[in-house]
């Protein structure tokens, strides 16, 4: 019989793909709001289907990429070179496809300035993985220390 109290290949494959999918929407909207700013600076109201489709797609390749092949980064416990080397090498590849696409009309200073953004964005979300891991630790162990005394008597 199968030990339930070890985690099984499907719940990691599916707790990965959870987090593709939080990760990929996650960049998916802050893309999108930074490319409707520019949309706006310059006067227009409208956004093309197409890039939010370009946008959505590479989010999803690049979540794919940053679980399966680049550690993970943005979830890590410390940012080291490793993990600098994979923000920047996913930042690289939005902003490729960006300017490759002409999400902002080919234009570099603006692809420029996404890239910056996308890296701020990566440090926040590593930030806030690291501090929601060290709540949860605090209330597991709260949690565990009241089983303990719990179960003592």
């Amino acid at each position: 019989m199968k030990d339930k109290k070890k985690v099984s290949v499907w719940e990691r494959y599916l707790t990965n793909e959870i987090g593709i999918e939080f990760k990929s929407c996650l960049y998916f909207f802050a893309i999108l709001f930074f490319y409707c700013v520019y949309r706006i600076i310059n006067g227009s109201f409208e956004a093309s289907i197409l890039h939010m489709m370009e946008m959505i797609l590479t989010c999803y390749i690049i979540g794919y990429i940053q679980v399966y092949l680049l550690w993970n980064f943005d979830e890590a416990d410390k940012l080291g070179i490793k993990e600098c080397g994979g923000m920047l090498i996913c930042t690289a590849v939005y902003s490729f496809v960006s300017y490759f696409c002409k999400w902002f009309d080919g234009r570099l200073l603006p692809t420029l300035i996404l890239a910056a953004y996308i890296l701020v964005c990566y440090i926040c979300v590593f930030i806030i993985y690291r501090s929601k891991r060290r709540i949860d630790d605090k209330k597991l162990n709260e949690e565990l220390r009241l089983f303990q005394t719990k179960h003592k008597k």
